[in-house]
């Protein structure tokens, strides 16, 4: 068909991993072009010109924003394939719920100032998980993409904020590294203790260290 897929992306987005493994889900080639953030391309501004954020798919020319709306249309536009909502429409309503209730939450979040806040929210996606598998039942699907992406700043959320997430929140981790075994998750989620390194050089450039 002559797809051309390109990802504006930066290397430590929990958003733009999502995008990552949908496309790798899928079994989709594409193209990915790294911003530097404070130096925006003018690529990014103009194929997002209102939020002027990554992650950005262009899809033949035309740009997908937010990731995930990005999943979304993913999964709608390569259907035949390794379905990432589920059919019914009850339960792609639910899944929908809880990959809103993800950003509407986690974003928002900082690990020293709201560690317990953090911890509540992880509870509630596990009473959420249940005992299942996946967020969905048996099968790897949307909320796990929406949530897996934060797995590698779990270990900066645990030394900033001086806790364990694993030790709170056993099913999580139980899931991430579930999650993980895949190599659609493994190969688009990076090193968490590189993560840790670039926020703390962050930190010290923008004069956060206490």
């Amino acid at each position: 068909m002559g797809e051309e897929l390109i990802l504006l992306n930066f290397w430590p987005s929990m958003f733009g991993a999502r995008v990552r493994i949908a496309l790798k889900e899928k079994g989709l080639n594409y193209e990915e072009k790294e911003e530097d953030l404070p130096n925006k391309s003018p690529l990014l501004l103009e194929m997002n010109p209102v939020h002027k954020k990554i992650p950005v798919l262009i899809h033949n020319g035309k740009p997908i924003c937010e990731s995930l709306i990005i999943v979304q249309y993913i999964d709608e536009m390569w259907n035949d394939k390794a379905p990432l909502l589920p059919s019914d429409p009850c339960a792609k309503a639910q899944a929908r719920f809880w990959a809103d209730y993800i950003d509407q939450k986690k974003s928002k979040e900082e690990a020293e100032e709201g560690k317990k806040e953090l911890i509540e929210i992880f509870k509630v996606l596990e009473g959420a998980l249940e005992e299942k598998p996946y967020f969905g039942g048996e099968a790897f699907g949307y909320v796990d993409i929406a949530l897996i992406g934060f797995y590698m700043w779990f270990h900066t959320y645990e030394t900033c904020g001086n806790f364990s997430i694993e030790a709170e929140c056993p099913k999580i981790i139980a899931w991430a590294k579930r999650c993980l075994e895949r190599e659609t998750v493994s190969k688009s989620i990076h090193d968490p203790n590189k993560v840790y390194d670039l926020a703390m050089s962050f930190r010290k450039k923008f004069g956060l260290e206490s």
